[in-house]
C-alpha cells in the first residue's frame, strides 16, 4: 500500500538548491525549511481563545532565496510569478511569498521553493510556505510567527487566528504543542505514540481565504456568539443554551466543548492513555460534522471506514469543508485501512485519496 512518508531533509535540500541555480544561474543566499503541520485536536478554537493541540509535521517546504531590489521572482516546479511587493495581493499563489517580504519589509528576491506538504489538504501548506520563506531572511522566533500571520491576514487576506504559524515555528520532533490563544502561551507535550497517524488527502481542495459558507462565515458566526453571551472569549463561555439563534448556539456549544476535550486529551497523553485520546479525537469529529458543520462526505466517510479498520481514534483536521482527516492506527493494519478507504472512494465515485504518515518533526530554521 502506497502510504507516503516524508522524504529525506537532504533529498529536499539538493532539489531545491539545484532548481534555483537551474534558474537563477548561481547559489542562493540562504534557504529556510518550514514544517506542514496537523492538528490533532482543538479545532476552530484559535480564533475564538481556546487551546489547540498541534504537531509540527515532517512534511514540509524549503526556500532557497537571495535578496535583490524592485520585485519578487519566484518558481515553484512548473510555477513562475514576476511581481511587486507592494499592496494590494494579486490573489495568486504568489502572494504567500510577496506577502512574507512586504511585511519584512525587503523590497524583492529571487525564491525557488520545494514542497512535500499537499496543497489544500488542511495540513498548513500555505503556513509552511511563509514561515520557510521567512526563515530564509533570517528570521525566527516570535519575529517569524508574526510576519507570517501579517503576510496572511494583511496581503493575501485570510482571516487565519495564528495556529499555522505558531506550530510551524514552535513545533519540535516528539513532541506536540499546546498552544493556549487567551493568552498566546505555548508549551510542549510528549508525542510518541506507540501508533501510527494517518493522514487522508481526501483531494477536495479548500481555502481560508474564502468567503461565503466557508471558515470566514464561521468565524463571523462565532463572533456573533461571542457579542450574544456578553462574554470575552467564546472558548470561556458555559451558558450557550442561552443563545437565541439554534446555528450559534450549536457553534458556541462546538467551541465551549472542544475547549474541554483538549485539556483532557493533554491529560491522557501525560498519562499514556492512547485509547482515551482516540476516543477524544472522534468525539471532537463528531462536534465538527455535527455542531460546527464543517466537515465533508468524503471526510466523514475516512472517519467511518478507518474505525471501522481497528483506529483507535479518527477525525477531521484543519479548517474543513475539505482536506484531511486523521486516525490513530495499530502499525500492522494501516495496509488493509489504506485499502478500505481507496474501495470507499471507487465505490463513491471520487478520486482516489492520498495516505501520508505523519511525524512530529522540528519546527522552521534557516537550514543555510
Amino acid at each position: 500500500m502506497d502510504i507516503a512518508p516524508a522524504p529525506p531533509f537532504p533529498q529536499m535540500l539538493a532539489r531545491v538548491e539545484a532548481g534555483f541555480a537551474e534558474e537563477y544561474g548561481g547559489a542562493a543566499e540562504a534557504v529556510g525549511f518550514a514544517p506542514g503541520r496537523v492538528n490533532l485536536i482543538g479545532e476552530h478554537l484559535d480564533y475564538n481563545g481556546g487551546p489547540c493541540l498541534p504537531i509540527a509535521l515532517r512534511h514540509g517546504t524549503w526556500a532557497a532565496l537571495t535578496r535583490r531590489g524592485g520585485v519578487l521572482r519566484v518558481r515553484s516546479g512548473q510555477r513562475r510569478a514576476d511581481v511587486p511587493v507592494e499592496l494590494p495581493g494579486r490573489g495568486e499563489w504568489s502572494d504567500y511569498v510577496a506577502g512574507v517580504l512586504w511585511a519584512a519589509a525587503v523590497p524583492g528576491a529571487q525564491v525557488s521553493l520545494e514542497s512535500s506538504v499537499p496543497i489544500g489538504a488542511g495540513l498548513s501548506s500555505s503556513a509552511a510556505l511563509e514561515c520557510a520563506v521567512g526563515a530564509a531572511l533570517g528570521l525566527a522566533g516570535d519575529d517569524l510567527v508574526e510576519t507570517g500571520i501579517r503576510a496572511e491576514r494583511e496581503y493575501v487576506g485570510a482571516p487565519t487566528g495564528g495556529l499555522d504559524q505558531t506550530v510551524a515555528v514552535h513545533g519540535g520532533s516528539g513532541q506536540a504543542l499546546l498552544i493556549d490563544f487567551a493568552d498566546g502561551s505555548h508549551r510542549p507535550v510528549p508525542f510518541v505514540p506507540p501508533y501510527a497517524l494517518l493522514v487522508v488527502d481526501t483531494g477536495v481542495s479548500h481555502s481560508l481565504a474564502d468567503g461565503a459558507g466557508g471558515y470566514a462565515e464561521r468565524r463571523a458566526e462565532c463572533a456573533r456568539a461571542t457579542a450574544e453571551l456578553g462574554v470575552e472569549l467564546l472558548a470561556r463561555a458555559t451558558d450557550w443554551d442561552s443563545l437565541s439563534n439554534p446555528i450559534l448556539r450549536r457553534r458556541a456549544r462546538h467551541v465551549v466543548t472542544e475547549t474541554a476535550r483538549v485539556h483532557a486529551a493533554v491529560a491522557a497523553l501525560e498519562a499514556d492513555d492512547w485509547h482515551e485520546f482516540g476516543r477524544l479525537m472522534t468525539e471532537s469529529h463528531r462536534s465538527l460534522r455535527e455542531d460546527f458543520e464543517v466537515s465533508s462526505a468524503e471526510l466523514d466517510a475516512v472517519v467511518e471506514v478507518l474505525l471501522g479498520e481497528g483506529a483507535l481514534g479518527a477525525r477531521m483536521t484543519g479548517g474543513g469543508f475539505g482536506g484531511s482527516a486523521i486516525a490513530l492506527m495499530p502499525p500492522d493494519r494501516l495496509d488493509s485501512a489504506g485499502a478500505a478507504v481507496r474501495a470507499r472512494f471507487a465505490a463513491a465515485g471520487w478520486a482516489p485519496p492520498t495516505l501520508l504518515l505523519a511525524e512530529a518533526g522540528p519546527g522552521a530554521h534557516r537550514v543555510r
